[in-house]
């Protein structure tokens, strides 16, 4: 397979307004800076590809316009982030050029641009669809909590995987480290454009993890070891968290 070339890649970041737990998301403050904005630099420093924000607020279009980023009016009856992105790459490359997508989720605001940049990794293998991110778990208490999903995989090599499953149980069984997934993908535009297709599988629904329904549809998922786990934002608790940590890396 030809090496990518940063014209083949383009960095997708989903972002909707329509969070229960923490209203208006997106744009929530951390340091002066609205979180999808620093979602956006952080995609940006990666340096890999395009950036590009997919949402279906205006308030969210004109926030990542006024800092200079680029961005896509999508429709608000997505499910998910994957079928949003999927529109706005149709919108913004009818002709098909792009063969990479990266969707990087618009609550990580501390997402490290390394992660982002080792996320295409797995893609050198051509039998590989799509590619994700995991983090080896060091809190016990982690092992078993539901809300932390884990990966199941055959290495591949000392820090890459070939995916066989993911769960909220705590799995495999028996002594050995446990994967924390990073929801964070990079996608073949031709696996992307399948998946979007695909009515949500029986093992989606049960576990609620969206990325079963690629395995369950035959597609290879490979992932990557990184050695931080990127806070996720939910929750009034999580974006403090996320103040602290940014705060402290700018120091």
């Amino acid at each position: 397979m030809a090496r990518l070339q940063k014209s083949d890649i383009i960095i997708m970041i989903p972002a909707r307004m329509a969070s229960t737990r923490l209203p208006d998301k997106p744009l929530a403050d951390i340091h002066g800076l609205p979180m999808i904005v620093h979602v956006w630099k952080r995609s940006i420093e990666a340096n890999v590809g395009r950036v590009v924000v997919a949402t279906d607020s205006e308030e969210v279009f004109d926030t990542v316009l006024s800092h200079g980023g680029e961005v896509v009016m999508t429709s608000s009856s997505h499910l998910s982030g994957s079928d949003r992105i999927f529109e706005a790459l149709e919108i913004i490359d009818p002709e098909k050029k792009v063969a990479v997508i990266i969707n990087v989720q618009g609550d990580l605001p501390t997402i490290e641009p390394e992660s982002i940049q080792a996320s295409l990794i797995p893609l050198n293998n051509p039998d590989v669809d799509l590619s994700t991110l995991v983090a080896e778990i060091k809190i016990e208490e982690e092992r078993a909590n539901p809300n932390v999903v884990k990966m199941i995989g055959s290495p591949t090599s000392a820090r890459t995987f070939k995916a066989l499953y993911f769960t909220r149980a705590t799995a495999p069984y028996g002594d050995g480290p446990l994967y924390h997934h990073i929801g964070l993908y990079a996608w073949r535009r031709d696996a992307l454009e399948k998946f979007v297709a695909l009515k949500p599988s029986i093992l989606e629904l049960r576990e609620k993890l969206e990325q079963l329904r690629a395995l369950e549809a035959g597609m290879r998922i490979d992932a990557v070891l990184v050695d931080t786990v990127p806070l996720g934002v939910d929750t009034e608790a999580d974006l403090q968290r996320a103040r602290t940590i940014l705060a402290n890396k700018s120091e």
